[in-house]
């Protein structure tokens, strides 16, 4: 059975202002999490703005340093002390699927010059099987070549330029596909067409992603497992559907508690009036 993620002792600390008067924040508290599995899974971690969430997305990307501990994706080692990958090698098994489309791409390069530059750059492959890398990776997210080429980013639409950034991530075959928020900025309409996607790409290419949200909902939709993050901390982990349904700690209650639902009203209360009669 593989490790498809395991974090052992993670901790990231911030410090904030100059160094007689710092501020120490612990953006990680000592996350501790362990999946494996025979097939590939969807993880979610949810939690509040300022949980540590997008922290744990940034340490797996290598996009910060954890102040101790590391971190293993399917047996290789990917952040914490020893890890001596090349940036290539890295990129080649985990891929990052940003929040922003638009701050993904440059406004001044075609969208397509991204994805050959990883096809040649960090899948390695030649002009022509580039080109056909490009083209298969676009026809698996919905979209064609001859739709992307020589575009730039402000031709697109949120959600065509977020597929777009999930054709990249799957160019070079990655083991792990790390999506930070990749839904919030895209229209409430379309969020659903790359949630299922996710689904569709998971089953197809048996590729693993962490899943990183504050919508429980649509965690709760498509994640195998569950970890909810609290100030640093991983609170509650484990099969999703027992999470949700059954939460154990106060703090995931509280989160599902959030959740709009049909089965209440609200209450309605009758307003009170005042007129000032004084003249």
């Amino acid at each position: 059975m593989a490790t498809i993620l395991k974090t052992e002792n993670l901790n990231k600390v911030y410090r904030l202002g100059s160094l007689t008067r710092s501020k120490h924040i612990q953006a990680l508290n000592n996350v501790n999490l362990n999946i494996e599995s025979d097939v590939p899974v969807i993880i979610s971690v949810v939690g509040e703005s300022g949980s540590g969430k997008t922290t744990l997305a940034k340490t797996l990307l290598r996009l910060v340093e954890p102040s101790s501990g590391k971190v293993t994706v399917y047996d290789q080692l990917v952040a914490g002390k020893g890890v001596h990958p090349p940036k290539t090698q890295f990129l080649a098994t985990v891929q990052p699927i940003f929040q922003n489309p638009f701050e993904a791409f440059s406004r001044y390069r075609t969208v397509d010059s991204y994805l050959y530059e990883t096809a040649t750059r960090v899948a390695g492959l030649s002009k022509t099987d580039a080109i056909a890398s490009m083209e298969n990776a676009l026809t698996s997210v919905g979209l064609e070549y001859k739709d992307v080429q020589g575009k730039y980013s402000n031709q697109f639409s949120g959600g065509e330029l977020q597929r777009v950034s999930i054709a990249r991530a799957l160019i070079p075959h990655p083991s792990l596909i790390v999506a930070d928020e990749p839904v919030s900025m895209i229209d409430a309409s379309r969020r659903m067409i790359i949630i299922n996607l996710f689904l569709k790409l998971k089953e197809d290419f048996k590729r693993s992603f962490l899943y990183i949200t504050h919508d429980l909902a649509t965690a709760y939709y498509i994640s195998d497992y569950i970890a909810v993050m609290n100030k640093g901390v991983v609170v509650e982990f484990g099969n999703a559907k027992e999470v949700m349904s059954n939460p154990q700690h106060s703090y995931t209650r509280l989160l599902l508690d959030s959740i709009p639902t049909t089965k209440q009203k609200w209450a309605r209360t009758k307003p009170i009036i005042t007129a000032n009669l004084t003249a």
